[in-house]
C-alpha cells in the first residue's frame, strides 16, 4: 500500500507550541481492498532527531551522558537517565551536523568520523518523528564533567564505560531508552568491524 491509499478528511491544530499536536480524521484502505470507516488519530508532530553513540575503539570505550528527562519522572525510580547525546535537527541541517554540534554542547567531545546505523520512528502509532542513529568515532581520555546549554536548561553529567560495562548496563535495566539500546546493541554485533575500520 501506499500515501495515496490514505484519504486525510480533515487536520486540527490541537495545540502549538515547542511541539505541535494535530488530530486527524481519515481512512485508510483495508487489506481487502476496501476503504476503511473513518478513524480519528491525535498526532504528535515534532523535528527530526539525531542520537549518536561516541566510541573510542582505541580504548573499546562508549561516552554516555545522564540527564533528568520529565517523560521517566512518574514511571522510573530514577528520572536521570543514561543516554546517548541527541538533538533535534534544525530546519536546513544535516543529521551529520547535527551530531557533531551536540557531542561539543553535550558530552564536549570531536567526532572523528560518523557510522550510521538506521534510522527509525520510536514511536509511529502516535508521533511522527523519525531518529537518524550514529555511532560516533571519538578519543575518551579526559572525557566527563558537566556540560549542556544554560539557556535551554541542560545539565548533563558525562560518563566514559567501557563497552562491556554498558552493554551489562542493558541487560540489567539501568540503560532503558530505545537509542541507547539499539546502538548499544548494534556495536555488540559490529565492534570488530568498527574496531578494525577506526583503530
Amino acid at each position: 500500500m501506499q500515501q495515496d491509499d490514505v484519504e486525510i478528511i480533515e487536520r486540527e491544530a490541537c495545540f502549538r507550541g515547542f511541539y505541535r499536536l494535530d488530530r486527524l480524521h481519515l481512512r485508510h484502505r483495508q487489506f481487502s481492498g476496501e476503504m476503511g470507516r473513518p478513524l480519528s488519530r491525535e498526532l504528535f508532530v515534532r523535528h527530526d532527531a539525531v542520537c549518536v553513540l561516541p566510541y573510542d575503539p582505541q580504548r573499546d570505550a562508549v561516552v554516555l551522558i545522564e540527564q533528568f528527562r520529565v517523560g521517566a519522572l512518574e514511571k522510573s525510580a530514577n528520572p536521570w537517565l543514561l543516554e546517548l547525546v541527541a538533538g533535534l535537527i534544525d530546519k536546513d541541517e544535516e543529521p551529520e551536523a547535527v551530531a557533531r554540534r551536540e557531542a561539543v554542547e553535550e558530552a564536549g567531545l570531536s567526532l572523528t568520523s560518523l557510522w550510521p546505523i538506521s534510522q527509525y520512528y520510536p514511536s509511529p502509532g502516535g508521533s511522527d518523528e523519525r531518529v537518524h542513529l550514529f555511532i560516533g568515532r571519538c578519543d575518551s581520555e579526559g572525557a566527563g564533567g558537566v556540560h549542556g546549554l544554560a539557556e535551554e536548561g541542560e545539565d548533563i553529567r558525562v560518563h566514559v564505560w567501557p563497552l562491556e560495562d554498558a552493554l551489562d548496563a542493558v541487560k540489567d535495566g539501568r540503560i532503558d531508552n530505545a537509542a541507547s539500546i539499539i546502538a548499544l546493541q548494534w556495536l555488540a554485533l559490529n565492534r570488530a568491524e568498527v574496531r578494525g575500520l577506526w583503530s
